[in-house]
């Protein structure tokens, strides 16, 4: 949810128009994280001075505003300059240009904070800042961020002290509770930005011309005597005297602003010619920076990045034994044409067309089709663990759950190990009990689901062994888990998961092979599965030839509709889900995935001659059984739509309309039979004038529980 993206050239020189069109073309790249209105900052004409611009809609809604302005020079040349930006979904406060991001500590917009995630104690901080004379112009939690920084930094100047933008941050963030990635500006500290994450995403781009010194940042912390000493633990609680907020004056005489921090040049910006000219790129998501740069460091929680002079530093308040003193600068491997949308006329129609080469892209370097055989090397160290565990739970929300309980039949009948599959909130709900034989596995597209990942620290504490299937090199969950499994989707834009779905679901079936890669007794079981991998991606391609009858159907049969039901019986259960949440979020029809077998528990209740419905008939061992459901459907007058395996169609009544899909194994099945109901949901949604890629009330990732 929302996005951040930050800018800050250094000795580089920018006009200020240039500036703004690369803080807007990061907001744009970021769009499909779903949001409602937008804003940026950026410095004004006088010195000192910083310029707002918020606006409720789009972001090219902002760029109107922007470039309506007369407050500033678009030919201004900048040399050294910082600005940040924002999209903002709605949490405190409704989307109104007060509640717009950047949020400010006051007129003067001293500071500026524009932040993602949910401040959990954000009451208790207006509170107490309210009675230190303060008053709120919004209803964000974000404000309260934005004064804390004033508050704390002038009743550091009464008292005769300085406090560096990063030593005040730290002040800052020990008093915020919950999540959050946010960036800070400051007239105060002129073309200098401080950013920090705790379970919101963060990254930083580094644009040069000079080759870095070294590939990786040293974390700098606090020496032993200083602010984690000196202050004696002292943090907000409600807004009783006696907090480190009422002990300005303590934390200034306790050496905190002297030697309290490790000062050093970093390594990889150090250069004997001089400063070297540099931009910084700071983003939630890698898609906003590729056009300017491919190298990036991920930050960790708690990580504060003080981006000054042409430098990068990573701070940390403490230090753990066994925690990394070093932040890598990676390579992405992603190109820009891969986020463009091309050809297509929305992402998500593009991303269903890119499945026949995501599905190999899952499987390259993997799978041995000559000699049947599997590679994971993410798994490789950790596998006779995995092999030995108690059991296995799947965690996981959304799309991606979905995916989970397509492949669970597989994993208990390859590996006989019992799989539980959970939604990551019920199972933090229920504090549901994890042992240390445990494996659990998480996925993720993201990798920066809010729920899973708290779910992943529940996880983590307990002492379980923890597996990550994500899509996001660099993400939280990849980071945090004890081994996993990169998917290699690529970039995945719409809001509506389909490639991603589709590689997950390979790849959780690549993790029950190679599993089960030491038991002879099902070396031929295991054999079919690894042939039927190698021919998928054909296969695909020849589903994604039903497009214009799908596109007649939707017109014909099921426009204007207003409910839709789709059954599932065994593998083809979670298909029936994944295809109704599809249909539901993109075309806003109310759609319900639905167990075949239960048809008599009270589904048939709602079957008439006028409800659309939706079965899933392709051949398996259960295929009389989902006959039989159809023949119930059909003699309480249903006219079912089927999808069924090619030469099937005259199965059935030629009254009936069908959907012809290749056959392959039973346990891969799912990923032919899902691509006709996310072509059926696209449909409906253009149909309707939808904007497919954005739909209403949902984001991308969602980073707030």
């Amino acid at each position: 949810m929302c996005g951040i993206f930050g800018y800050v050239n250094y000795l580089v020189p920018k006009t200020k128009g240039e500036i703004v069109d690369i803080l807007l073309e990061g907001l744009q790249r970021q769009e499909y994280r779903g949001y409602d209105s937008a804003g940026l900052t950026i410095d004004g004409n006088v010195e000192g001075e910083s310029l707002v611009f918020r606006q409720v809609g789009k972001v090219k809604e902002l760029r109107k505003l922007v470039d309506e302005s007369d407050k500033f020079d678009r030919n201004a040349t900048e040399h050294c300059h910082s600005g940040i930006a924002h999209t903002r979904w709605a949490t405190h406060g409704a989307p109104e240009t007060r509640n717009c991001h950047p949020q400010t500590s006051d007129p003067q917009n001293e500071f500026l904070v524009v932040h993602n995630g949910i401040i959990t104690n954000y009451k208790e901080l207006k509170q107490f800042l309210t009675l230190k004379g303060e008053t709120f112009a919004s209803d964000t939690d974000t404000e309260c961020i934005a004064k804390l920084f004033r508050y704390l930094f002038h009743e550091n100047r009464k008292t005769g002290g300085y406090l560096d933008f990063t030593q005040l941050a730290k002040l800052v963030l020990r008093e915020l509770q919950g999540a959050f990635g946010l960036l800070v500006k400051s007239m105060h500290y002129p073309a200098e930005v401080i950013a920090s994450r705790k379970g919101s995403p963060l990254l930083v781009g580094v644009k040069s011309d000079r080759k870095l010194k070294v590939d990786f940042l040293d974390v700098e912390f606090d020496n032993a005597n200083s602010m984690a000493d000196n202050i004696n633990g002292l943090s907000i609680n409600g807004v009783q005297e006696g907090s480190s907020l009422d002990n300005i004056a303590d934390i200034n005489n306790s050496g905190l602003n002297r030697d309290g921090l490790r000062h050093s040049q970093s390594r990889a910006f150090f250069s004997e010619e001089g400063p070297i000219p540099t931009e910084f790129f700071v983003a939630s998501d890698p898609a906003a920076v590729i056009k300017y740069t491919k190298k990036v460091l991920f930050m960790e929680d708690d990580d504060i990045a003080h981006i000054c002079e042409g430098e990068l530093h990573i701070h940390r308040v403490t230090h753990t034994t066994g925690e990394s003193t070093i932040r890598q600068i990676q390579t992405l491997e992603m190109e820009l044409a891969q986020i463009m949308k091309g050809e297509f006329p929305h992402f998500m129609l593009k991303e269903i067309y890119e499945q026949p080469d995501s599905v190999v892209n899952t499987m390259r370097g993997r799978v041995d089709f000559e000699n049947n055989t599997i590679k994971l090397g993410g798994l490789r160290t950790l596998l006779t663990t995995i092999r030995r565990c108690r059991r296995i739970i799947m965690i996981a929300c959304g799309t991606s759950y979905h995916s989970c309980l397509a492949t669970r039949q597989i994993f208990e009948e390859l590996t006989e190990i019992p799989v539980s599959v959970e939604l990551a909130s019920d199972f933090l709900d229920r504090r549901s009990p994890v042992f240390r034989d445990d494996v659990c596995v998480f996925v993720s597209q993201s990798g920066e689901t809010a729920d899973s990942i708290l779910a992943l620290k529940y996880c983590n504490e307990r002492g379980a062994l923890t597996v990550g299937i994500v899509n996001s090199v660099g993400s939280t969950i990849s980071r945090m888990t004890s081994c996993g499994v990169h998917i290699n989707a690529g970039p995945e834009i719409g809001v509506a998961s389909t490639k991603a779905y589709t590689s997950q679901f390979v790849a959780l079936v690549m993790m029950a092979l190679i599993l089960s890669d030491d038991t002879l007794s099902r070396s031929e079981r295991r054999r079919d599965i690894i042939q039927a991998l190698g021919n998928l991606s054909d296969q695909i391609k020849k589903v994604l030839q039903l497009n214009d009858k799908i596109k007649l159907m939707c017109d014909d049969v099921l426009a204007d509709q207003k409910s839709l039901l789709l059954l599932g019986r065994g593998y083809q259960h979670a298909t029936a889900l994944e295809g109704a949440l599809k249909i539901k979020e993109i075309s806003y029809m109310h759609s319900e995935g639905v167990l075949a077998g239960e048809l008599k528990h009270g589904v048939l209740a709602l079957v008439d001659e006028n409800l659309p419905m939706i079965v899933m008939a392709t051949r398996d061992s259960l295929f009389p059984k989902v006959l039989s459901s159809i023949n119930q459907v059909v003699a309480r007058s249903g006219n079912p739509i089927i999808i069924c395996n090619e030469g099937d169609g005259d199965r059935f009544d030629p009254k009936y309309r069908t959907l012809e899909v290749p056959a392959t194994v039973d346990c891969l099945q799912g990923v032919l039979n899902v691509i006709p109901l996310q072509l059926i949901s696209y449909w409906l949604a253009v149909r309707q004038g939808i904007d497919v890629d954005f739909p209403r009330n949902l984001a991308k990732s969602v980073t707030v529980e």
